[in-house]
C-alpha cells in the first residue's frame, strides 16, 4: 500500500494492529499450550479469548475514521512463531519451558504496546479523538497483561528456585 498523507498512514497501521490482533490470538493459544503449566495455560488462554473484544474496539476505530482495515502481508508474527517453536524445542526442563514461554509472550505484548503508543498518537494529531480513546482501552489491556506476566514470570522463578533449594 502507497501512503500518501498520515490518514493513510494512520489507516496502514491500524490495520497491521488489526490483522496482528487476529494472528496473536492462535500464537496465544500455542504458546498456552506449550506451557505444560496449567496456570500459564490458562492465564494465555484467557489472553486469547480477550482478542475478539479488542477486534471490536479496532473495527470501531475503522468505523470511525471512516475506512475499512486494508491487507497487510507482515510476516513478524509467522516468523517469531517458527523461531518459538525452534527454541522452545531446545528446552527440556519443564520449569525453564514455562519461564520462557512467559518471557515470549511478554516480549510479544511489548511490540504490541508500541504499537498503540504510536497509534494513539496519529490518532490525536488526525483528529479523531474518539478513536484515540478506543485505543488507549487496548493499550491499558495489554498494558495489564504485561503486569500479569511479569507476576507469573515472578511466580514461576521463585518456584524453580524453592525447588532448587530443597534439592
Amino acid at each position: 500500500m502507497t501512503v500518501n498523507n498520515p490518514k493513510e498512514l494512520f489507516t496502514k497501521m491500524l490495520s497491521d494492529v488489526r490483522q496482528r490482533t487476529e494472528k496473536t490470538a492462535k500464537i496465544c493459544q500455542e504458546l498456552g499450550d506449550a506451557a505444560q503449566n496449567p496456570q500459564i495455560k490458562e492465564a494465555l488462554q484467557s489472553r486469547a479469548f480477550l482478542q475478539d473484544k479488542i477486534l471490536s474496539t479496532l473495527d470501531r476505530c475503522f468505523e470511525l475514521i471512516g475506512e475499512k482495515p486494508v491487507q497487510i502481508s507482515g510476516r513478524m508474527e509467522d516468523v517469531f512463531v517458527e523461531d518459538f517453536r525452534r527454541e522452545l524445542a531446545e528446552i527440556k526442563v519443564p520449569a525453564a519451558k514455562a519461564l520462557f514461554v512467559l518471557i515470549k509472550a511478554n516480549q510479544l505484548m511489548h511490540l504490541r504496546i508500541a504499537e498503540y503508543v504510536a497509534l494513539i498518537a496519529m490518532a490525536d494529531v488526525t483528529g479523531h479523538l474518539g478513536v484515540g480513546v478506543l485505543l488507549e482501552s487496548c493499550l491499558a489491556d495489554k498494558l495489564a497483561f504485561v503486569e500479569r506476566t511479569r507476576r507469573l514470570i515472578r511466580h514461576t522463578i521463585e518456584i524453580k528456585h524453592d525447588i532448587r533449594l530443597a534439592a
